[in-house]
């Protein structure tokens, strides 16, 4: 099966966003597929505000998007974008960073007045990147996202059945990637 980079862009250690993103890593090991985890706020802060693209940490964030057939990326949403470590990553890697790639864009956010931001904010920003084919992404809601007491998550029944659908679709999509990249 394929190989999916996994990315997380939110910059806290007790991300809903990260927790959501680690259980749909799950489904995909579940169908077959390779999933790596990349967190983005594991990386030093000063690789990636000092735009260090020799820095370790780059080199091997790099190296994981090119060996990756697809990526999934999840921020959280903060002022109506994408995360700024996820942007001071994207923007250290290649121009043409996903071509080829099969990308699935995720966001969790407080407001419903913030699902937007993936086709307006981060979309484009993957797009440029020369992703062969970016499927429907899906914003969640915070408040149906939670941690039991025994520290598992729970996830609304209504977001659980759209994200299972997009992140079959994604999976889905991923066999077909090699027939998209052909034809460009």
């Amino acid at each position: 099966m394929a190989t999916v980079l996994s990315v997380s862009g939110s910059p806290s250690v007790s991300s809903r966003t990260a927790k959501l993103l680690r259980h749909l890593d799950t489904r995909l090991i579940a169908q077959g597929h390779d999933v790596i985890p990349l967190d983005v706020r594991t990386i030093p802060a000063e690789a990636l505000l000092g735009a260090d693209f020799r820095h370790p940490a780059i080199v091997e964030a790099t190296e994981l998007f090119e060996r990756a057939d697809g990526v999934v990326i999840a921020t959280p949403v903060y002022k109506a974008s994408y995360s700024g470590v996820l942007k001071a990553l994207l923007d250290l890697l290649p121009q043409y960073a996903l071509t080829g790639k099969t990308v699935l864009p995720l966001a969790t956010g407080g407001t419903t007045a913030h699902v937007l931001a993936i086709d307006y904010a981060l979309r484009p920003v993957l797009n440029s990147m020369g992703a062969a084919h970016i499927v429907q992404g899906w914003f969640t809601l915070d408040k149906d996202i939670t941690t039991d007491e025994d520290g598992s998550l729970a996830i609304a029944p209504a977001a659980t059945e759209a994200l299972t659908q997009v992140v079959d679709q994604f999976a889905a999509a991923l066999g077909r990637a090699p027939l998209l990249a052909a034809a460009s």
